[in-house]
């Protein structure tokens, strides 16, 4: 039996199918590695196919797998986009190849495909391996572009980050488009010289990008990619993407590509959909190749090419750019044929039944083996449905990511927020919710990514304060909402961060670290194709006369603080007291820092007896209420508190004061 079926009684009825699970992926990486030599030699399709100049022959070189095409030519402006004076010839495997001079094609010539297809049409299209793509500011016509620069990028020496298995992940979420506060799209460059440093002052450890793969359409945030080796040319060239990445690690943080292949999108001249004329390329035939609430097409995870198209994606994204991980999306979409949309996961049938997609696990699992293959590397899934052995190592019969994100916190929070009152939070919900998670499944988790904030919900502190932040954020201003709203802010990140995050990590969207106001919302026809609600107003915490600052000296305290005892090694907090009617809720951390979240909207009780972990002498490292941070400072005096002797153990007394976080460590 499996090393983590045997610590999960829960497993033991279906030990027979997870071993079979195990033992196909097992088969399936023999394979590989029998024909390939390993996986990672597998994932090399990039080198072969596309567009390559081998200085050796001093030629030129194409190749595109199109093994339903008739015929096909390659055309652009190295030919005044002549369409059939460059045909190309049929070699193996359904393979096509051109070779050229040194002379027919130079830097920025645009090219597409011209193809014959299965279904009789002529058909114009940007090839499957496309590492670089610009659009028609006129027709809007997306067109492969050669990079081949006189002068190619140099890394030079950096730092690398630290090892992916000795710090606590503090990812800080972000798209480069919106990154700027103008109204339009911000730059790779402008991203590494201005918001880079942002992010390392605020004590977080890794970025994660979004939207970073070719889309066509920018408001669909990145997630309906087209071209999956081009990095978007809206924000800059593959050469600004490096060097955003070598500006990122000369910081010391390291940076994740959100990478999406869970779905193409269903474009037919963009994309990888019907690129030979057949229904049946890169996705699953029939309705299982489509997505039924994304209208995109779902890669066929068990065919030998798409899964050499995906591993070969990850592998050049990981050297041609030094990315140093992956957040996988959608994973729960992949694993299964009904692609997540059920009321409720947890029985057997739903992790070991017909709807699982077996081949979707064998790639992911494949995935994460040609990931931690190389130092440094983290995966995370974005899977909402609790599939048994996610985190699990693949030789140990699981599918091998580091980490899960942990969607149903920001979910619990943006629902009791919009359907109870403050009086009517109930403390043992809250604890409950939070440590809501198996031993030794780390995650990752968080308030608010961009999900809560997309257009038609608000972001957290907007969803707390709302239109009071259009008017009473200045300093002098007193405004009972805006209060609220500050110190709720302050204790649901510290609460999730202080529980949510130990065993694993925790996670923040650009801007919300300092309570960004209203929602997101990209340009698109329904607002006038707007910018106003895809930047970032970084001009509201740089002001110090308003309160925004207070907001962003908390998140980064409460990182620092983090970093102290490192919520990576911890296991479950200890509950030291929890009571409804003071809504109070205390836990010790590492038997040496204390936690007293009041989430009371009005009783603050004088020598408040808590439990102490240990006798000795604690002090406030920590407090939400502090002035600096947009508190009334109620704590004063001295910061020294000494535990006594009680009949029922040793106990800390303390000033207990509504809606404020005090974090108490033991003195050593």
């Amino acid at each position: 039996m499996l090393k983590f079926v045997e610590n999960d009684s829960w497993l033991h009825p279906v030990a027979d199918k997870i071993e079979k699970r195990c033992n196909n992926y097992q088969n399936t990486k023999k394979w590989l590695e029998k024909e390939y030599g390993s996986v990672h030699n597998f994932a090399n399709a990039y080198e072969y196919y596309g567009l390559h100049y081998n200085a050796s022959s001093k030629k030129w070189i194409f190749r595109e797998w199109l093994p339903n095409a008739k015929s096909v030519f390659l055309t652009g402006d190295f030919n005044a986009w002549d369409y059939t004076s460059h045909p190309l010839h049929r070699t193996k495997n359904g393979d096509w190849e051109i070779i050229m001079p040194k002379s027919a094609i130079k830097h920025n010539d645009r090219y597409k495909l011209y193809v014959h297809d299965a279904k009789n049409r002529w058909t114009t299209h940007l090839p499957a391996y496309t590492f670089y793509t610009v659009q028609d500011e006129t027709n809007k016509d997306f067109s492969a572009r050669v990079f081949a620069p006189d002068k190619p990028f140099v890394w030079g020496k950096f730092r690398k980050p630290a090892g992916r298995k000795a710090i606590t992940p503090f990812i800080y979420e972000a798209h480069i488009g919106m990154a700027q506060e103008k109204e339009g799209i911000g730059t790779y460059r402008e991203f590494a010289d201005n918001i880079l440093p942002r992010i390392k002052e605020l004590g977080y450890n890794i970025v994660q990008l979004m939207g970073i793969a070719e889309h066509p359409y920018y408001g669909s945030f990145g997630y309906h990619v087209s071209n999956f080796y081009a990095p978007s040319s809206r924000f800059g060239t593959p050469d600004d993407l490096k060097y955003l990445i070598r500006r990122a690690h000369q910081l010391g943080l390291s940076v994740l590509l959100d990478l999406v292949h869970a779905h193409f999108v269903n474009n037919v001249n963009e994309g990888l959909n019907e690129l030979d004329g057949s229904d049946a390329l890169y996705n699953y035939a029939g309705e299982n190749g489509t997505h039924p609430h994304w209208g995109s097409k779902i890669f066929d995870y068990g065919k030998n090419e798409v899964r050499r198209f995906l591993l070969s994606n990850i592998r050049y994204w990981m050297e041609e750019f030094y990315f140093d991980g992956f957040r996988f999306d959608g994973v729960t979409s992949m694993i299964y044929f009904h692609r997540g949309y059920i009321d409720y996961f947890g029985t057997y049938e739903n992790y070991f039944g017909d709807c699982v997609d077996e081949n979707a696990l064998i790639y992911l699992s494949l995935a994460n083996d040609l990931v931690h293959s190389q130092a440094h590397r983290i995966t995370v899934a974005e899977e909402v449905s609790g599939m048994p052995g996610i985190t699990v190592a693949t030789d140990d019969g699981g599918t091998g990511f580091d980490y899960r994100l942990s969607m149903g916190i920001p979910d619990f929070w943006i629902k009791i927020i919009k359907e109870r009152s403050d009086e009517n939070w109930i403390m043992s919900e809250l604890w409950r919710v939070l440590n809501d998670r198996l031993p030794n499944v780390p995650q990752i988790a968080y308030c608010e990514s961009h999900d809560q904030a997309l257009v038609g919900d608000k972001t957290l502190a907007f969803r707390l304060m709302d239109s009071a932040m259009y008017t009473s954020m200045n300093i002098e201003s007193d405004n009972l909402t805006v209060s609220r709203g500050i110190a709720l802010h302050k204790l649901i990140r510290l609460f999730t961060l202080a529980l949510g995050a130990n065993g694993g990590g925790y996670l923040n969207f650009m801007g919300n670290e300092f309570g960004h106001p209203e929602w997101i919302d990209f340009p698109r026809e329904g607002n006038g194709w707007s910018y106003k609600y895809a930047r970032r107003q970084w001009s509201c915490v740089d002001n110090d006369c308003l309160k925004y600052s207070f907001l962003q000296k908390f998140d980064k305290a409460m990182i620092e603080l983090a970093n102290q005892y490192n919520p990576r090694q911890m296991g479950y907090p200890r509950l030291l007291h929890l009571s409804e009617d003071n809504k109070t809720i205390a836990f010790s951390i590492d038997e040496k820092y204390v936690f007293v979240f009041n989430w009371h909207t009005s009783k603050s009780i004088p020598d408040y007896a808590i439990p102490a972990p240990k006798a000795g002498k604690y002090f406030i490292v920590l407090n939400s209420d502090s002035p600096q941070y947009g508190g009334y400072d109620r704590i004063t005096g001295n910061n020294e508190f000494f535990t006594i002797s009680g009949n029922n153990g040793t106990y800390l007394k303390i000033y207990n004061i509504n809606r404020a976080a005090v974090v108490y460590k033991l003195s050593e």
